[in-house]
């Protein structure tokens, strides 16, 4: 098989620091301290990919957008062009998906988020080259993108047929103010897969009576810290705790008040408490099943171990959810939050749901 890869470097890197995405904030990103996401979920997908096709024909880009990675797989790839400046940007990737087409690859494999997912699918639009991602952007609405970067390298060594799935992104800045208001750029060619993540529903349901009884929780044990993910299932239970919380980010709140609004990794971090007095509060992404991973890398690895979790959805949204997801960064903490989970659905029931 020859496939062509590329990587956004900077996919995903406003997550952690808080700023919902890193389209036009880059140079913000890194004075926040925000460090590269992508190229480590690269090297994840590629060391796979390299036990399962070791003898794969695996064209690429020059650094920072696939060169390093794929040679630290063990590849010797075929280098067809470079970036165009310091600074990467969609046109890099789209150069760079034309290139592959004119190499004859049988499969484009990119490491991005939802824009390069759009950058790579419009480039591709009129030819039957099928893509894949591998998550690493904020957001990640999109169907064509694996549910890890290990599932990813799975798909393309097993697929056998494509189907046509939905590229979907929004407006950032919209986003930060905590409109969702997802476009659809493309309908691509992609190989089909259990692996494969599903397109975001926006659809919720009824939460008023689950969010009384969160509420009444998190206020019988004013001195615990709660850290509240985003989504519109959480929100309603900062609404029933009398603020208004940040839509789309994370708050962090003890003893009857926020400590933290729309806080990045590092504000959770130095606002948890003791050990064992810590709770996430985060509800999974309808129609995706994600907890983690998807919406929320603010709760990173570091903040989710210390931290118990749960988790907390409408019924409707389970209804549409067959499984939970997490995928954190950290293969072992992934391992680790496999298994039953209690979700809470209401006042005081809950459903035992699978996370896989």
């Amino acid at each position: 098989m020859h496939v062509g890869f590329v990587l956004n470097p900077i996919a995903g890197m406003g997550g952690r620091v808080g700023l919902k995405g890193t389209d036009g904030k880059v140079a913000e990103a890194r004075a926040r301290g925000a460090e590269p996401r992508a190229p480590q979920r690269a090297e994840r997908a590629l060391a796979e990919l390299r036990d399962r096709l070791p003898d794969a024909e695996i064209s690429t880009w020059g650094e920072p957008m696939g060169q390093a990675a794929v040679r630290a797989a063990g590849y010797e790839p075929a280098v067809l062009g470079q970036p165009g400046g310091d600074e990467t940007g969609s046109e890099d990737t789209r150069e760079a998906v034309e290139a592959f087409v004119d190499a004859g690859v049988d499969l484009v494999l990119f490491v991005g988020g939802d824009g390069t997912a759009a950058d790579v699918a419009e480039t591709l639009e009129g030819t039957d080259t099928p893509m894949l991602g591998v998550p690493a952007g904020v957001k990640v609405y999109s169907s064509v993108f694996a549910v890890s970067p290990e599932d990813a390298a799975y798909i393309v060594a097993s697929y056998e047929r494509t189907e046509r799935r939905e590229v979907m992104d929004i407006d950032e800045d919209e986003y930060r103010e905590g409109e969702v208001n997802p476009e659809l750029r493309a309908v691509a060619r992609v190989p089909v897969g259990e692996q494969m993540q599903s397109s975001k529903q926006l659809g919720g349901g009824t939460v008023e009576a689950l969010a009384e009884g969160v509420a009444d929780d998190i206020r019988a044990e004013p001195s615990r810290t709660y850290v509240l993910g985003p989504g519109s299932t959480v929100g309603t239970i900062k609404d029933e705790l009398g603020f208004e919380g940040s839509p789309i980010g994370v708050d962090v709140w003890r003893d009857g008040e926020v400590v933290v609004r729309d806080a990045s990794e590092q504000q959770i971090l130095d606002a948890l408490g003791p050990e064992g007095e810590n709770v996430i509060v985060v509800s999974p992404i309808g129609g995706q099943g994600f907890v983690f991973g998807r919406g929320n890398p603010q709760l990173s690895p570091d903040v989710i171990r210390q931290c118990d979790v749960t988790i907390v959805a409408s019924r409707a949204k389970l209804d549409g959810v067959n499984v939970l997801r997490a995928d954190t960064d950290d293969p072992d903490l992934d391992e680790e939050l496999r298994g039953w989970w209690k979700v809470r659905v209401g006042k005081f029931e809950t459903r035992m749901m699978k996370l896989v």
